[in-house]
């Protein structure tokens, strides 16, 4: 028989947090692989638009002509946003809403001619930023990946304040000790990776924290609250592609609404040559289905796809004269939406171009053999009839300091919070009255 005497929830947080690192641990090796690859998106774009570049460039035609040819090969079609060629014998590429729903970008070539479209859904870093985002399985997957990112953080932050050296030499702390034996070293080695990518494998998952869904919901919300809001939000939260440059399902379902302008767009084009906007620069119609808000209004726009966020500047045209009517950028945001996307820009890696994706990309290798080395130590470690949860050590001070700090977390981390709840019902009521199970788990069992 046993009583009904709670289990110590410092004792229980102890437990579960090293079981924690155990469902971590896939999600950090799947996230890192493929965050490092989706760092290069543009040159994965690029890649795959290779066949549009460097075209025979006489007899070249207006924008207004390589509109029409996409929309005549794809009859029905809505127009979009037409995305500026960035060299002379480039095709231009005018992204469409099919009738049934899907998009397109449809390459034009300078002397008008169609040749070649893709869906932007179907593009390889399309696809990495979902699996990175969601695993393919929608709103679960990102609740998964929401959850896993909390513990992530949790992880970090306690391993750090347990293995913080007291009174220790660099030996084991800034290089492994390779020379003591498989033990030591890989214990070293786990350690060492962990002290030097703490810091930015930290910056990585708070900066995701704006594209999660329950997290991003609450913060939100208290931008609203607050009033830290001006202008538009640039970036998509709440749920779905984390890492979309917009959403693409909301604009496949609307369509360009108001009169149709009468200003050429071969002249919001020669406008817009002369703003130098950081490439993918585009142009939307008046009344076309904007990135992130509302419908464009009754003007043109020149924006840019740029994920160097505090590079992105918007300018509207006049739908009659092309004449400039308004215009905005990163410096008139409030300043939480700048340190946003700051944020944002450093996770995927464009903030200062290829020296931020190389660290990017050390930091993921780093997330791996983290990952690996502690996988390692448990398996090596483990009881053959147990999970093998460590016992918590005879000074209750060092359980207590991590239960102090995943509460602390818990606090800023709903999902987080809303494990450690689940794991006190399971500790206390379920695993009570299932002892095989909680001896597999290290529970100890109260009476």
């Amino acid at each position: 028989m046993t009583d009904a005497r709670p289990i110590p929830l410092y004792r229980t947080i102890w437990r579960w947090h090293f079981y924690a690192g155990l469902f971590v641990i896939p999600f950090i090796l799947l996230l890192s692989l493929t965050g490092a690859a989706y760092l290069f998106k543009p040159q994965l774009d690029r890649w795959q638009e290779r066949e549009w570049r460097g075209l025979p460039a006489g007899r070249s035609v207006d924008a207004d002509a390589q509109v029409a040819a996409a929309l005549a090969a794809f009859p029905g079609a809505s127009f979009h946003y037409y995305r500026i060629a960035e060299a002379p014998g480039d095709a231009a590429v005018v992204h469409l809403g099919l009738p049934s729903g899907g998009m397109r970008d449809v390459a034009v070539s300078p002397r008008g001619e169609v040749i070649g479209a893709a869906d932007p859904d179907a593009r390889i870093s399309a696809w990495l930023s979902r699996v990175h985002g969601s695993l393919l399985i929608g709103r679960a997957g990102g609740l998964l990946v929401e959850l896993a990112a909390s513990w992530a953080i949790a992880m970090i932050l306690t391993g750090l304040y347990l293995w913080w050296p007291r009174g220790r030499g660099l030996a084991g702390v800034a290089w492994p000790r390779l020379a003591l034996g498989t033990r030591t070293a890989l214990r070293d080695l786990h350690a060492v990776t962990g002290f030097w990518v703490s810091g930015l494998a930290l910056v990585l998952l708070l900066t995701a924290l704006p594209w999660t869904d329950v997290w991003a919901s609450g913060f939100r919300a208290l931008r609203a609250e607050m009033g830290w809001v001006a202008g538009t939000q640039d970036w998509k939260s709440g749920g779905g592609d984390p890492h979309a440059a917009h959403d693409h399902a909301a604009m496949a379902q609307a369509a360009p609404a108001g009169p149709v302008p009468r200003a050429p767009l071969a002249y919001i084009v020669m406008r817009a040559r002369s703003e130098a906007m950081p490439a993918p620069a585009i142009i939307q119609p008046p009344g076309a289905p904007n990135l992130f808000g509302p419908p464009n209004g009754n003007v043109w726009t020149l924006t840019t796809l740029t994920q160097n966020r505090p590079r992105v500047r918007k300018v509207s045209y006049d739908p009659v004269t092309s004449i400039e009517v308004s215009r905005s950028g990163f410096a008139d945001k409030h300043v939480v939406d700048r340190i946003v996307g700051v944020g944002i820009a450093w996770h995927e890696g464009q903030l200062f171009g290829l020296a931020n994706q190389l660290v990017g990309v050390a930091t993921a290798l780093a997330l791996v053999l983290l990952s690996v080395t502690g996988f390692l130590m448990w398996w090596r470690r483990r009881p053959g009839d147990a999970l093998g949860a460590p016992p918590a050590p005879r000074d209750p001070a060092r359980p207590r300091g991590v239960a102090a700090i995943v509460l602390l977390l818990a606090a800023l981390l709903p999902l987080l919070a809303a494990s450690l709840i689940l794991l006190w019902i399971v500790d206390n009521l379920l695993l009570q009255r299932l002892p095989r199970a909680a001896r597999w788990l290290g529970v100890r069992l109260a009476g």
